[in-house]
């Protein structure tokens, strides 16, 4: 019964941590969902007039429009840096590693945002070109500018050919997906609204692209960023609410286990002592 107790103990214990953590991980859903949602019309907008721009000029004129000749590429693979969710990590190493064995012709270098995804690789020992770790700490516009300008930086110096990125996509609180999209060279999509309009652009369509693609940049890793964020709480949330529940159900088994060992202790005890004043009248009629 000592053991029953302590266990019971050790399970309420357990679920008071669980607890708590699916409700911190939902307090910082609702802000990465508020930043996302914010996030998404502007990347779509910017998207539909870099599309606009490269109408008018040549896709050529920036090295961002046009693929490397190195023959090598990059894969950004963004994880979490804390675990206590679910499988969230563990898809996404899946399906970075995937990639990398449907191209063996090509030499891929990583990419990692995360710890879980820079020590899964480093206990492999595959080729790191770049690593960010403890990013979701502190998320900011910032750090996702400084991220995007060493891809940018990798990129222009003429080392890679194309990068690609694999993260989880948020689609709802209990629901994330794992993506995998091109990031570079920059594939602008073709306006869908009949034709061209007649914009006026100054100095020059050339001289704004060549501001808009960097910012672009930044602003596709922003929104990765935000993206596997989001998703991630909403995957601890999930994991932590069943984690809850499963200790719920240990404590009603235990509580069981425990009512009837007692029951049985105390119909012992009950037999024991009827049988001691049976033996007891026994002698005294003897």
């Amino acid at each position: 019964m000592r053991d029953i107790r302590r266990r019971i103990a050790s399970v309420r214990s357990t679920r008071q941590i669980t607890n708590t953590m699916k409700m911190v991980a939902a307090a910082r859903l609702r802000r990465a969902q508020e930043a996302l949602f914010r996030a998404r019309p502007y990347a779509g907008g910017l998207e539909r007039l870099i599309g606009d721009l490269c109408v008018r000029v040549r896709k050529e004129s920036h090295p961002l429009l046009a693929p490397g000749k190195s023959g090598r590429g990059a894969l950004v693979v963004v994880t979490s840096d804390r675990g206590l969710c679910g499988a969230f990590n563990t898809n996404v190493l899946r399906r970075a590693t995937e990639r990398m064995a449907e191209r063996p012709e090509v030499e891929m270098g990583l990419i990692l945002v995360g710890k879980k995804g820079r020590d899964f690789f480093r206990r492999r020992g595959w080729p790191v070109l770049h690593e960010e770790v403890g990013i979701f700490q502190e998320l900011s516009i910032d750090r996702a500018r400084e991220l995007a300008g060493r891809i940018e930086e990798l990129y222009l110096s003429g080392d890679l050919e194309f990068v690609e990125v694999v993260h989880q996509e948020f689609r709802s609180p209990v629901r994330q997906e794992v993506v995998l999209r091109p990031l570079l060279p920059i594939v602008p999509h073709e306006p869908v609204e009949g034709p061209v309009r007649p914009y006026l652009y100054e100095p020059s369509e050339e001289a704004l692209l060549e501001v808009l693609l960097s910012r672009y940049l930044v602003v596709q890793m922003w929104r990765v960023l935000l993206e596997s964020f989001a998703a991630e709480q909403g995957a601890r949330m999930v994991a932590m609410e069943n984690a809850t529940d499963n200790a719920d159900e240990m404590i009603e088994e235990l509580t069981l286990l425990y009512n009837k060992v007692r029951q049985a202790a105390i119909t012992k005890e009950i037999l024991e002592v009827a049988g001691g004043a049976e033996a007891m009248r026994k002698a005294e009629e003897a």
